[in-house]
């Protein structure tokens, strides 16, 4: 017994030996690392839990196994390309949301968090794009370091821009016109800047039709009213005296005029023209449906039949989430007048454009190589997002792009370290106007194509970049953190002496007087 005793004693005795061997070799073997790591090689920035750990590879760690000292996991607030490399969303050329910013900053008032859409921002700048020499899209592809202001912004921190250009119509070569105006009367828009400039707006676009074209007139206040119906435009004598005849008076009964409108516009249908709605309206509807969802069926429905709409937006008070909403569901887009100058541009050069179209359901689609891209983050389209199996599925609905329109998507991306050779593939897809047959144009870009600095940078695309981060300030995002004001009214400024670019930087020094 005594023996067997002596024996357990023994073989204890040896396990804890070996146990205290193994401990003081893993303590040896982490103080080698540690010392490794406070030598002349920085350590990588941090973007969540340690490489390889389960919080890593949880937000798809690529490489969990990597021993070169770098990081794998996306930035904040990026997708990280291993994981969903694809980035679809609907094309989109609304650009009311900065209109309307302007407008609210000139007042002295911070613009709604929620009418904020970085994208309409961007869109709202001449980018000089290069233009497609028959139908459909140009694909235009450039890229930068982010400026030395911009804060946090490491080595492998890129700006990357993506432009579909539509080409501009030769004369003669659009289609006939058939265009129902549907036009808010009710007693918010007797404010000066409001219906004045819709009547002499129309008074200036019915002038510069041509003859072969018909227009409707639809009012609505409490209820509404067809003040004249489907009109060839030879007949702009009594066209203009219905102009004349909107008065203000009533309540805001925008579903009546809808609904009329979209009546008038069904029944003076023409095959092989341009079968338009237009609603002109402050977007503050008080009578009868006041919800925009409960109108999108029927004006989905009038889409598929080739009647589209595009909204006119105008006022200090305007409904912008409720214009923005029916334009997306009507196959259309919103723009907004806030002064004359703005009604003299979309009423002169605006809404005569988009008479005619180039392309329906237009949608973009980015896909990123893992190989060279760790992460990435579209600026904008939050609402127009569609998942990669949409973007060939020609029942989801795109955007709608008429003669030389152009269509910017910006992201901000971090490269791989070392990264070089193949960035991405850029495809467009959309439908011809008139056969609702589908095109798709795609092409790649290279990491090389990002790698140039901010300062060296064409002017549209560092003009681009400030739109872009202003309009994140203005929604106080998370990125919002990254510029200053006072940087980006510099970086405008040193843009060029454009119209666009002088508004833009007037707008900036209205937001750092409000929000500094």
């Amino acid at each position: 017994m005594a023996g067997r005793h002596s024996l357990r004693r023994l073989r204890l005795a040896a396990v804890m030996a070996l146990a205290t061997t193994l401990l003081a070799a893993c303590g040896a073997d982490s103080n080698q690392s540690s010392n490794s790591d406070s030598g002349g090689k920085q350590a990588a920035p941090q973007y969540g839990g340690a490489t390889g750990t389960p919080e890593g590879l949880a937000q798809g760690d690529a490489t969990p196994d990597k021993t070169d000292g770098t990081d794998d996991r996306a930035a904040a607030g990026e997708t990280n390309t291993a994981d969903r490399p694809v980035s679809t969303f609907a094309v989109d050329v609304d650009t009311a949301s900065y209109s309307f910013a302007k407008r609210t900053l000139e007042s002295g008032q911070r613009p709604a968090r929620d009418t904020i859409r970085p994208e309409e921002f961007v869109n709202s700048f001449d980018q000089r794009y290069r233009e497609p020499e028959g139908n459909g899209f140009a694909i235009n592809t450039d890229g930068t370091r982010l400026p030395s202001t911009h804060r946090g912004a490491d080595d492998r921190a890129r700006l990357l821009r993506v432009g579909l250009q539509t080409s501009t119509e030769a004369g003669g070569e659009r289609p006939d016109a058939a265009l129902t105006f549907v036009v808010d009367v009710s007693g918010s828009m007797s404010e000066p800047g409001k219906l004045d400039l819709v009547q002499r707006g129309l008074h200036t676009l019915v002038g510069q039709l041509r003859p072969t074209d018909s227009v409707a007139i639809v009012s609505y206040s409490d209820k509404a009213q067809l003040l004249r119906p489907m009109t060839a435009v030879r007949e702009r004598e009594s066209l203009d005296q219905s102009i004349d005849r909107l008065k203000v008076s009533g309540s805001t009964n925008l579903e009546a005029g809808l609904r009329m409108g979209y009546d008038t516009a069904r029944k003076g249908f023409r095959n092989s023209a341009t079968n338009r709605v237009i609603l002109l309206s402050d977007g503050l509807p008080n009578v009868g449906t006041t919800d925009s969802s409960a109108l999108v069926k029927e004006i989905q429905e009038a889409a598929s039949k080739q009647i589209t709409l595009l909204g006119v937006g105008v006022g200090s008070d305007y409904g912008d989430r409720f214009m923005e909403q029916l334009a997306d569901k009507g196959d259309g887009y919103v723009v907004y007048v806030s002064d004359q100058t703005e009604a003299d541009r979309v009423f002169v050069q605006q809404l005569p454009a988009t008479v005619a179209l180039r392309a329906l359901d237009a949608k973009a689609q980015v896909e990123f190589d893992a190989k060279t891209v760790l992460s990435y983050r579209l600026i904008g389209y939050d609402n127009r997002a569609l998942s990669a199996s949409q973007f060939r599925n020609d029942r989801v609905d795109g955007g709608e792009v008429g003669p030389g329109h152009a269509v910017t998507a910006l992201y901000a991306l971090h490269l791989r370290p070392g990264a070089e050779g193949h960035l991405a593939d850029v495809r467009v897809r959309w439908q011809d106007p008139k056969t609702r047959e589908p095109s798709e144009l795609s092409q790649p870009i290279t990491v090389s194509t990002l790698d140039r600095d901010f300062a060296e940078s064409p002017s549209p695309l560092r003009v681009s970049y400030v739109a872009a981060y202003l309009a994140e300030v203005l929604r106080s995002s998370r990125y919002a953190e990254e510029v200053r004001l006072n940087d980006l009214r510099t970086i405008a400024q040193d843009c060029g002496d454009t119209a666009q670019v002088r508004d833009l930087t007037a707008m900036i020094t209205d937001a750092i007087s409000l929000y500094n």
